[in-house]
C-alpha cells in the first residue's frame, strides 16, 4: 500500500511539474524575447524554442537561491505542509495558466508569492516582514529602474548617429554585469562563482583586485567582439546583439522563475532528494511550457504593448538582465512580465506614447495587484476548506 504521505507528495510535485509548465508558458517562456521578436531580429516560434532550451538552462545553474527562499523564506514559525504545498502552486498555477490562455501576462511571482503566504498564514505562521519589505522594494522600484534606465538608453540610441561606438559600450556594460554574475559551475562544493572571481582564483587565489580586473578585461572583450561585428554592419549586427540580449534574460528568467515552481517542494524532501534533482525537474517543466505555449504570449507582449524596433528593443533588454540577476542573487521572486513591460513601455516612451497602448497597461497592471491579492485570498481559503474536509 502507498501511504497518504507518499500520495501527497507525489500530487505536490504534479502541481509543481504543472506550475513550471504554465510559468514557461507565460512570463519566463514569452517575455526574455519579445522585444527581439518585436524588432523583427527572431521569429516567434524560433524565439519560443530558444527560451526553452536557455530557461532549462538557468533553472539548472541559477535556480537554488529564489527556490530556498520561496521555500523557507516567505513565513515564518511552520514548515510548508505537502497539502499546504500543494493548495499554493495549484492555486497559483491556475492563475497563471488563466492569464496565459487569456493572453494577459500575469505576474507569476505576485501570485506564487501571495498564494505561499495565503497558505501559510492558514496553518498559523507569522509573516516575514523583512522579507517582504525587500521584495516589495523590488517590485516597486522595478517599473522605474527598468522603464527609466530603457528610456535613458533608448533616447540615447535615437540621439546618436555613432551605433559604431554606442552599440559596443552598452555591450561592454552587459559584459560586466554577466562577469559578475554567479554560477554553481564555477564554485566550490555547495557553491557558486562568477566568471571574474573564477579567474581570479585560477590567477592568483581569489585577490579582489584580480577580479575587478578581471571583470572589466572580459567587458571589453565583449564590447570588441560587438565592435568588429558592427563594422561588418550595424543593422545585422544589431538583431545579433538583440538575440544575445534575449538569450541572457531567457537565462535569468529561467534561474528566478524556476523557484515559483519548485521553492514550495523543498521544505517537504528535505535532504532526500538533492536540490539539483528537484531544478532539473523544474526546468524540464519550463522547457515543456515554453515550447508549447510560449508563442501566444511572445506574440502579446511583442506586438499588443508596443511597435518595437531595434534600438528599442535593446533599451528594453539591458535593463531586464539587469534586475533579474539582482534577483536571482538576493533570492527574490520577481516577475518577468512586470521586468518585461515596465521595459517596453519606458523605451517606448522615448519616442513618444504613441507607441504604448494604454487601455492594455492599465488592464495589466490591475491583473498585477489582483493576482497578488487573490491568490493570498484563495490560499488562504483553501487551505481553511481542504483541511477541514480532510
Amino acid at each position: 500500500m502507498i501511504s497518504t504521505g507518499l500520495v501527497t507528495i507525489l500530487v505536490a510535485a504534479s502541481a509543481s511539474l504543472f506550475m513550471a509548465w504554465a510559468i514557461g508558458a507565460g512570463s519566463s517562456g514569452s517575455t526574455p524575447f519579445a522585444p527581439a521578436v518585436g524588432a523583427n531580429a527572431i521569429s516567434v516560434m524560433r524565439a519560443g524554442f530558444y527560451v526553452g532550451i536557455l530557461g532549462f538552462a538557468g533553472a539548472v545553474l541559477q535556480g537554488a537561491n529564489v527556490s530556498e527562499a520561496i521555500g523557507a523564506e516567505l513565513i515564518h514559525n511552520v514548515t510548508l505542509s505537502p497539502l499546504a504545498a500543494t493548495v499554493a502552486l495549484i492555486t497559483g498555477a491556475t492563475l497563471v495558466a488563466i492569464g496565459v490562455f487569456a493572453g494577459y501576462p500575469i505576474a507569476t511571482a505576485f501570485t506564487v508569492t501571495g498564494a505561499v503566504v495565503g497558505v501559510g498564514l492558514a496553518m498559523g505562521g507569522d509573516p516575514a516582514w523583512a522579507k517582504y519589505r525587500q521584495i516589495l522594494a523590488l517590485w516597486v522600484g522595478t517599473p522605474f529602474l527598468g522603464g527609466g534606465v530603457a528610456f535613458a538608453t533608448a533616447r540615447l540610441l535615437r540621439r546618436t548617429t555613432r551605433d559604431r561606438v554606442t552599440i559596443p559600450a552598452l555591450a561592454g556594460v552587459v559584459g560586466l554585469v554577466l562577469a559578475n554574475v554567479r554560477f554553481v559551475v564555477l564554485g566550490p562544493p555547495a557553491g557558486e562563482r562568477s566568471i571574474a572571481a573564477a579567474i581570479a582564483q585560477a590567477l592568483v587565489g581569489g585577490a579582489p583586485l584580480v577580479e575587478a580586473v578581471a571583470g572589466v578585461v572580459f567587458a571589453l572583450l565583449v564590447a570588441a567582439v560587438v565592435r568588429w561585428d558592427v563594422g561588418r554592419g550595424v543593422a545585422a549586427a544589431q538583431r545579433r546583439f538583440l538575440v544575445g540580449l534575449g538569450s541572457l534574460v531567457a537565462f535569468s528568467a529561467g534561474g528566478s522563475q524556476v523557484g515559483l515552481a519548485v521553492g514550495p517542494l523543498l521544505p517537504l524532501l528535505g535532504e532526500a532528494i538533492r536540490i539539483e534533482f528537484v531544478l532539473v525537474g523544474g526546468g524540464i517543466g519550463l522547457l515543456a511550457g515554453s515550447w508549447t505555449g510560449a508563442p501566444r504570449m511572445i506574440k502579446a507582449v511583442a506586438q499588443d504593448y508596443s511597435s518595437l524596433g531595434p534600438n528599442r528593443s535593446i533599451a528594453a533588454l539591458i535593463p531586464a538582465f539587469v534586475i533579474a540577476q539582482v534577483a536571482v542573487f538576493f533570492g527574490i521572486p520577481v516577475s518577468f512580465n512586470e521586468i518585461i513591460v515596465s521595459a517596453i513601455v519606458g523605451s517606448g516612451l522615448a519616442v513618444g506614447s504613441g507607441g504604448v497602448s494604454r487601455s492594455k497597461m492599465g488592464y495589466t497592471v490591475l491583473a498585477w495587484v489582483g493576482s497578488l491579492a487573490l491568490s493570498l485570498a484563495v490560499g488562504y481559503g483553501a487551505y481553511l476548506g481542504v483541511e477541514t474536509v480532510l
